[in-house]
């Protein structure tokens, strides 16, 4: 039965004003406290690293690393003589390490026969950890010397806020990933590549100027236009630039549409988060049906849908919560190997560095319980790691 209008209220809302004037008053409250939290004369930087951090990121002993530091004089001693790493310092580091050695070991860009590596970080279902887990993969394998590319494909724009680029201030028109793939006049996409705090990333941002992809191409489609297809065209302007990347990250969509499908026939892996929780399990279940028929038909049409590697990350995880393991482990018997080792723990050290729109590895410890500090660094390391031993072992690499 419709729902019937009582006669005899007075009051009425009209949505669409009563949005908009919702949206003028959020923005203006985002605007102050974005003002707060980072004054216009102030830029988002990265922070420096203990030696303990330094060595681990270079991939050397923390010894042999003081033993470098002090022979180089890089970086400066503090008053106290200990010692801080920046990412240039490492950096600097790493091709010393090589010139050493007189071969490529420490610097881990791609070498002949290296093909790029394009991660499609994806889920269906929004609060999955999806952004979360790209935005700190991104810079775990920036911070570790792979020349990297943040994609921020979600209309919504999380990402490219926790790297400093408010969307709706930032972020012009033709300047997110829509403006190189779009059917008309698209631009560059050298033009609309973004250069960040962290040596090595860059970032392409994102906006709600996405969604103009998802209602562009049916029209376009329809019309039997003559351009590449809607599926390639991502994987197309990746390669214009491929030669200055090692890796690719793409935060997809939490939505199985146009732009996810072009998303995953440019990807050469796949990592999909997962809460250990029925409900988000059971819609899983009903995305990963979803997706299985929409590729088919993709690949049917030229589309490519072979990769690399495949992998679940159990994300928000709580060790202590009983239901979430059996979960875990329902989905390990079922998946196997394509789980990762390492789930991503749930923990307040990452929910409070949201805040300020931060990430782990820019938070000083000094801000946390140092125990809640260490076990969500010591989670966040384990599965990054992972799935750089990932990208190796398709590089061939011991």
């Amino acid at each position: 039965m419709l729902h019937q209008r009582n006669p005899a209220s007075t009051e009425q809302e009209h949505l669409p004003s009563m949005l908009a004037a919702d949206a003028q008053e959020l923005q203006r409250q985002l605007q102050l406290h974005q003002a707060r939290v980072f004054p216009p004369t102030s830029a988002k930087t990265i922070r420096q690293f203990a030696p303990g951090e330094a060595a681990s990121f270079i991939g050397i002993g923390e010894a042999y690393l003081r033993q470098l530091a002090g022979e180089l004089n890089v970086p400066s001693p503090l008053p106290n003589g200990r010692r801080l790493y920046s990412a240039d310092d490492m950096n600097l580091i790493r091709r010393v390490l090589d010139e050493k050695n007189g071969a490529p070991k420490y610097v881990p860009h791609r070498r002949d026969g290296e093909h790029l590596q394009v991660i499609a970080v994806m889920n269906f279902k929004g609060g999955s950890g999806k952004t979360t887990t790209a935005a700190h993969l991104a810079q775990y394998l920036a911070l570790s010397g792979y020349r990297v590319l943040a994609v921020d494909l979600d209309p919504q724009a999380s990402l490219s806020a926790m790297y400093g680029h408010q969307p709706e201030l930032d972020v012009g028109e033709g300047e997110t990933l829509y403006g190189a793939i779009r059917y008309e006049e698209p631009v560059a996409i050298t033009e609309i590549v973004r250069s960040t705090y962290i040596p090595n990333l860059h970032l392409i941002p994102g906006n709600l100027e996405l969604m103009e992809f998802e209602h562009d191409t049916p029209r376009f489609m329809a019309q039997g236009a003559n351009s590449t297809m809607f599926f390639a065209r991502i994987g197309e302007v990746l390669g214009q630039i491929e030669e200055l990347y090692d890796l690719v990250v793409i935060d997809c969509p939490p939505q199985l549409g146009f732009l996810t499908m072009s998303a995953l026939c440019a990807a050469t892996s796949v990592l999909i988060t997962i809460h250990p929780q029925m409900l988000d399990v059971m819609s899983m279940s009903q995305f990963l049906a979803m997706t299985s028929e929409l590729m088919a038909v993709v690949e049917r049409a030229g589309g490519r849908t072979s990769y690399d590697w495949m992998r679940y990350l159990v994300t928000r995880f709580e060790p202590n919560d009983g239901p979430q393991s059996q979960m875990t482990g329902f989905m390990r018997a079922i998946f196997g190997n394509r789980m990762l080792n390492t789930p991503m723990l749930k923990s307040t050290a990452i929910s409070d560095a949201g805040v300020t729109k931060q990430t782990l590895y820019e938070v000083e410890r000094t801000q946390f319980t140092r125990g809640t500090y260490d076990r969500a660094i010591e989670a966040l390391n384990a599965v990054n790691g992972e799935i750089e031993q990932l990208v190796k072992t398709t590089w061939g690499r011991k």
